[in-house]
């Protein structure tokens, strides 16, 4: 007898085909049978222990989140509803070049600071773990051994490598430090990690060259892994930036994930299908890529990161040091104002499209939710002293959402045979940007059943099957007999986004049960108490 059979559902099974009407049996974590119009056909039934009766439900693969910011969350917060809720089974971290392994104690300090506006500050972690692999068996151990809410798999993130092998100077690697980078990225992939990321717009990381980069790629390819940039430019010149990764990753014969792929500012209004033809092209001569995006057009990130370069070089107390200097903070404002600064995508910053999403400090509440030109008319100033002056008194925390995004270009690239999903969420901050807890049911929702932009079975197999062919996970990603049993069902007439900008952490909606490894983490709408994620590790398969 099995453990659970989910009569009568409708399965959308992520490989792209026509739905169908079917009794699914699990037991002991897998998918054991996938009767099809069983009750039609009058056969004997599957029997198990418990029947879920899910008439009018959908049966999918469980989501998988292949660009996701919860590296901490998911040892502070046994609940973790904001992925749970979605019908996300499996998270990707270490995203953006920018993470907790590996690293040494200098290391650590440097890399909480640098990113306490994505994670917090991190004091209210146990930091046991130096390696790639000591983080991974960190989740498998999750809460008193019991685990974590959802999977996860990681990326080793080359900012940090170039931490411990290089710091934070803005210079070309010598040999020896090339070498180091090497192995800590072959020891990454050894302990478990799927590939390498990069934060080509944040420091250290952005500070390599092609050529070291390629040399990285080598590493990651041969170990079968992926490499998943955030590249150099996303604004003005951001197809070069592109074309750069995958001439890079073709010469390095690395597997390409294009992490939040889109083309966002002025710039590029209307510019999509340009991205997608050099794609087309790339894929037509034999290249490996991958891309995901989330369903919205503003973006997120820290204040920090709109900074020059060259005002991140030496490392977090560097900065500050600069930001106090009137001269040198002139210098910066120059840059960010009037020339366009690398970290701002070399594109002249609009202080009215910058937004308080977040900060570190309670006292410093009061501009969250407003623009930095909004706070700044307030108290009768010039957008750069407010934003100095932020930056300053919140330790460099403040998180923001960046409203430049083109819902045309949106609409594009979700369209393309090669695309995934991925919500970038920053669980941090007052008042996160809303694909944080609504990235899954937004595109369920209003792009499927609102605005015909994808079929349902088309947008199911960009959420389960194609990542997991990314991630080479032989047995996910499918509603397929042998498959693991990490399911999610959803209402199609009600699946929705709750979040939204003015209340970003609600919940959605019509997603009533989801399950990891065949055990329930929502059921009825509501989070239980089962902790069933584990790390998942590289395929060798």
């Amino acid at each position: 007898m099995m453990d659970l059979v989910i009569r009568d559902v409708d399965v959308v099974d992520g490989g792209g085909g026509p739905s169908y009407r079917a009794d699914v049996g699990i037991e002991r974590g897998r998918i054991t049978t996938v009767v099809q119009e069983a009750a039609a056909a009058g056969c004997l039934r599957p029997v198990a222990r418990r029947v879920l009766d899910s008439e009018g439900l959908v049966l999918a693969p469980g989501f998988i989140d292949m660009h996701a910011h919860s590296d901490l969350a998911l040892l502070r917060d046994p609940d973790h509803s904001a992925k749970a809720a979605q019908g996300v089974t499996l998270e990707v971290l270490g995203q953006d070049g920018l993470s907790y392994a590996p690293v040494d104690d200098r290391t650590l300090a440097e890399v909480r600071r640098s990113i306490t506006g994505w994670n917090g500050d991190g004091d209210d972690i146990d930091f046991t773990w130096r390696s790639v692999g000591e983080y991974l068996d960190r989740l498998d151990h999750g809460f008193d051994g019991e685990g974590i809410a959802v999977n996860a798999a990681y990326l080793v993130p080359q900012g940090t490598v170039r931490m411990l092998a290089v710091g934070w100077d803005d210079r070309e690697a010598t040999p020896r430090e090339l070498d180091r980078m090497r192995q800590l990225v072959a020891d990454g992939l050894r302990e478990g990690a799927v590939g390498m990321s990069s934060g080509l717009t944040y420091t250290p990381g952005m500070y390599a060259k092609d050529a070291e980069l390629t040399e990285l790629c080598r590493v990651v390819a041969q170990h079968g892994g992926y490499y998943c940039p955030h590249h150099r430019s996303y604004g003005a010149g951001a197809l070069d930036a592109y074309r750069e990764m995958v001439d890079l990753t073709r010469e390095a014969g690395c597997p390409l994930h294009l992490a939040h792929a889109t083309m966002n500012f002025g710039v590029n209004k209307g510019r999509g299908p340009d991205l997608l033809a050099l794609l087309d092209e790339a894929l037509a001569d034999g290249a490996d890529i991958s891309l995901d995006t989330y369903p919205y057009t503003p973006g997120c990130t820290t204040l920090v990161a709109m900074l020059p370069s060259w005002a991140g070089e030496g490392g977090p107390e560097a900065v500050i040091a600069r930001l106090r200097d009137e001269g040198t903070a002139e210098r910066i404002r120059h840059h960010m104002e009037v020339v366009g600064a690398d970290g701002c995508h070399g594109v002249p910053i609009e202080w009215d499209t910058i937004e308080i999403s977040g900060v570190s400090d309670p006292a410093l509440a009061s501009y969250v939710g407003r623009t930095v030109r909004q706070s700044a008319d307030a108290r009768g100033e010039t957008p750069w002293t407010t934003a100095r002056r932020l930056l300053l008194d919140d330790g460099l925390g403040p998180t923001i959402l960046q409203h430049v995004g083109h819902e045309e270009n949106v609409r594009a690239i979700m369209r393309h045979r090669v695309h995934t999903g991925g919500s970038d969420g920053i669980l941090r901050g007052a008042k996160p940007h809303p694909r944080a807890y609504g990235t899954f049911p937004q595109y369920l929702g209003r792009y499927v059943r609102e605005l015909g932009v994808l079929s349902l079975e088309e947008c199911v197999a960009h959420l389960t099957s194609r990542p997991a062919r990314r991630l080479r996970l032989p047995d996910r990603g499918l509603v397929r007999e042998g498959y693991r049993a990490d399911l999610v069902l959803f209402d199609p007439r009600t699946v929705a986004a709750g979040s939204t900008f003015d209340a970003p952490r609600t919940l959605p909606t019509g997603i009533p049960h989801v399950l990891i490894d065949g055990r329930f983490v929502i059921e009825d709408g509501r989070r239980t108490d089962v902790l069933a994620g584990r790390a998942v590790r590289r395929s060798t398969g």
